[in-house]
């Protein structure tokens, strides 16, 4: 294992991974002192792979998708770590470099698309404009293959919506505004930042399809960060749950959902609504995240955790392999102890 355990199983991959990041570390130094948004996180995603990112808000998911693709804002910064797309270190190139990046190998769909979207442009300028600046191709060329995005992605009436404005979308036709602009120069790497927080059931279902459908079709990578376990369940291969800018458990999402390997895992399923709940009340976690700007010795879920030992709060615990491919940052919660089936 590493030197810094704690940052995770990075090194449990081979030379094929698409994006490695290790020990990365993104902070916000505030006037109420530094928020430690990212504290040493490390995963990888392959070629293909649709990789979930879950946790409450405020848990470093999005601060971590920000950083892969250095857009992270002042006062926040990235002060260690390492990002590495099929080799290549996206932390130490020149931002002209970066620019040519972004939209080209890899893509993110934002979590609130009418911030993202300009209300003096209609659908098809923007997924235009997308085109064009990461292929020679004239403004034509780029309305032709705009329409044929919409229709990949079914949107109804493709020809009527790629003249509309954004106030005249739906919140789910605007997600598949950016969903377009997205994959339009299909990237090695797609970033789905809250993509589906906000809308309803069936257009969130219909989104996760069409996400699914790219990533078999042209072998698109997919970063999926959410605050909802039904989403990493429809969506994701592999799942990755942090706690205050931590890993805490790392594991293939079936087994993930079956059998949590960390109390906060838990804590998480077990806030779900479930048929064979039915009756019950809804659990919930009790307490409160610690301040963001407190450095943590221990466990940051130690207060919060219904198994903790006195210890807990005093040393970090290690991201650990506890089965094959399974890892947790929790040395007290096993297989045996969790009897629920998600």
């Amino acid at each position: 294992m590493p030197a810094d355990m704690a940052t995770g199983p990075s090194e449990e991959t081979g030379a094929g991974d698409l994006l490695r990041v290790e020990g990365l570390r993104t902070h916000f130094f505030t006037s109420a002192g530094v928020v430690r948004a990212v504290d040493g996180v490390s995963f990888t995603i392959g070629p293909g792979e649709r990789l979930g990112l879950v946790g409450e808000s405020g848990s470093g998911k999005s601060v971590t998708a920000l950083s892969i693709l250095r857009l992270v804002r002042e006062p926040g910064r990235i002060v260690a770590g390492r990002v590495s797309l099929r080799g290549e270190d996206l932390l130490t190139k020149p931002e002209k470099a970066m620019r040519r990046i972004r939209g080209g190998r890899i893509s993110m769909i934002f979590q609130d698309p009418a911030n993202y979207l300009d209300p003096m442009f209609t659908a098809g300028d923007a997924i235009a404009e997308a085109i064009t600046l990461h292929a020679d191709v004239g403004r034509r060329e780029a309305r032709r293959q705009a329409l044929a995005l919409l229709r990949e992605l079914k949107v109804p009436s493709p020809d009527d919506m790629i003249d509309a404005y954004p106030f005249q979308l739906s919140g789910g036709m605007c997600q598949r505004v950016l969903i377009a602009m997205a994959i339009a120069t299909r990237p090695e790497l797609l970033i789905a930042d809250e993509a589906t927080s906000g809308l309803d059931v069936t257009v969130q279902a219909s989104i996760l399809r069409t996400l699914h459908q790219l990533a078999e079709e042209s072998g698109t990578a997919m970063l999926i960060t959410t605050h909802s376990m039904p989403v990493v369940r429809k969506a994701c291969t592999r799942t990755i749950v942090m706690y205050c800018g931590r890993i805490v458990e790392q594991a293939p999402t079936a087994q993930l959902l079956a059998r949590p390997l960390h109390p906060y895992t838990r804590a998480l399923l077990e806030s779900m609504p479930a048929i064979e709940h039915r009756g019950r009340p809804l659990a919930s976690i009790r307490g409160e995240p610690p301040r963001p700007d407190r450095e943590l010795k221990g466990c940051a879920f130690a207060p919060r955790c219904p198994i903790a030992r006195p210890g807990c709060a005093e040393h970090q615990p290690p991201l650990l392999e506890v089965e094959p491919g399974r890892f947790s940052a929790c040395p007290y919660l096993r297989a045996d102890d969790v009897g629920r089936a998600a």
